[in-house]
């Protein structure tokens, strides 16, 4: 069987190749044939700009995933298809069923029945593409355990920003602001729940966000910050609005890209907690009562509620993945859920 793949060859550039796919081999293997995968534009940027840590390996969890980030490499973990083929001692059943795989764009790809996930009976397969964001953003209302009643303001309205306001505007919080410098961005946030949505590039727009959530003045600043812009600048200025003993939650990846913060003015003083947070793993602190199985089942519920689907922009087949990325890279203020289609 052959299969077309996509391959991150060089800072900017990107090509589909031909490969041939063996049948599957080992016992539990099946092959699936992808419908479509969704374009991460936060992580999968870093690496189309080659801004990745070349040494670092790709995902120390998902086998799909192997290997460094130095190029040429294959990327991508949001695929969704339907079983084609059955490796030894696989249930027929399997055959025909809609799945969900971490694993890189690709036309075709052999995987393990363990490492799959079966689409449930009401979530079609462009909702499913939304799941590993969708946990993502899970995973940092866990790590930042919002409390009713408090300000929360998130820097960045990417997909992930997005979900993770659609998230927080479930809660009753006293005011949720966000701050993108794209207006589709703001306008999509508002649809979602947000209380205001600012552009953070404004000159006076930490004055706007102050005033935001001033609207007690004894609880000066948010409570909870997220930084979830990818812009290491965008952390300054998200302690900036985080009030006394405030926690500012750090989503972002940055790659190689380098963060400088004033921490010599008022954070010295206001006991801000920085949290890290990336969705390979859980908090600590809960993981007595928490797995990743059942987050996973916490995202799939808010799948459901949400629709996350209606964000999605721009399809584009495989074939034509080079102008995806071109359009992202190039006019991030069009697009917000890109995907590939096969």
């Amino acid at each position: 069987m052959n299969r077309q793949s996509l391959h991150f060859t060089a800072p900017g550039r990107v090509n589909v190749r031909a490969e041939t796919l063996p049948p599957p081999s080992a016992p539990g293997e099946v092959v699936v044939q992808t419908l479509a995968s969704a374009i991460s534009p936060g992580t999968e940027m870093l690496v189309y700009h080659g801004q990745a840590p070349a040494e670092l390996a790709v995902d120390e969890t998902i086998s799909a995933l192997g290997g460094t980030f130095s190029f040429p490499l294959k990327y991508g973990y949001a695929a969704v298809g339907r079983v084609a083929d059955l490796g030894p001692g696989v249930d027929p059943d399997w055959r025909g069923r809609l799945v969900f795989a971490f694993n890189p764009h690709e036309s075709h790809f052999i995987a393990p029945i363990a490492n799959l996930l079966s689409l449930p009976a009401d979530i079609d397969p462009e909702t499913a593409l939304f799941l590993p964001n969708m946990e993502t953003g899970v995973n940092f209302l866990l790590d930042g355990a919002p409390l009713i009643g408090e300000q929360v303001a998130v820097f960045g309205q990417g997909i992930v920003g997005l979900l993770t306001a659609a998230l927080l505007a479930r809660l009753p919080l006293a005011s949720l602001i966000t701050l993108d410098r794209y207006p589709r961005r703001r306008e999509a946030s508002l649809s979602l729940g947000a209380h205001a949505s600012l552009d953070p590039s404004a000159p006076d727009a930490l004055a706007q966000l102050q005033s935001h959530l001033q609207a007690d003045r004894s609880y000066a600043g948010a409570d909870l910050t997220y930084e979830l812009s990818g812009a290491p600048a965008a952390l300054d200025v998200a302690l900036a609005a985080t009030g006394f003993n405030g926690r500012v939650v750090v989503g972002s990846w940055y790659g190689q890209k380098r963060a400088d913060l004033n921490l010599g003015g008022r954070f010295h003083r206001s006991r801000i907690r920085l949290i890290s947070s990336q969705v390979s793993t859980l908090t600590p602190e809960l993981m007595g009562r928490w797995t990743k199985s059942r987050r996973l089942q916490v995202a799939w519920h808010m799948l459901r509620a949400i629709k996350p689907a209606r964000l999605i922009t721009h399809r584009f087949p495989l074939a034509e993945a080079a102008q995806a990325y071109a359009l992202i890279d190039q006019h991030p203020d069009q697009c917000i859920q890109v995907i590939l289609t096969y």
